[in-house]
């Protein structure tokens, strides 16, 4: 399934600098940076269950915030992008 996690860090102090380091770190392990706070991930819900955990588990509730929206298997259908930055196919063939 297609999930688009975006997050708002508090950054006004050096513990907030390190948290939005934190999940920028383990969004880029799961999905790819569509925006500065914005990643789309393709998971199954045993990897999103894991991925949901150790983000709650670094932002501050009080400060902080995360967003999941849930595009399913179906995903493509529902995306659509327009600029300057490329878009890749998660499912697509890769060549290293």
């Amino acid at each position: 399934m297609m999930v688009l996690i975006t997050y708002d860090v508090n950054t006004t102090s050096e513990a907030g600098k390190k948290r939005l380091r934190q999940v920028a770190k383990q969004c880029v392990n799961y999905g790819q940076r569509v925006q500065n706070s914005v990643f789309e991930c393709l998971v199954d819900p045993a990897q999103f269950a894991q991925l949901k955990n150790k983000l709650e588990g670094i932002i501050d509730s009080e400060v902080d915030s995360l967003r999941y929206y849930f595009l399913g298997s179906n995903w493509k259908r529902r995306v659509e992008h327009v600029g300057a930055k490329t878009t890749f196919d998660p499912e697509g063939v890769i060549i290293v």
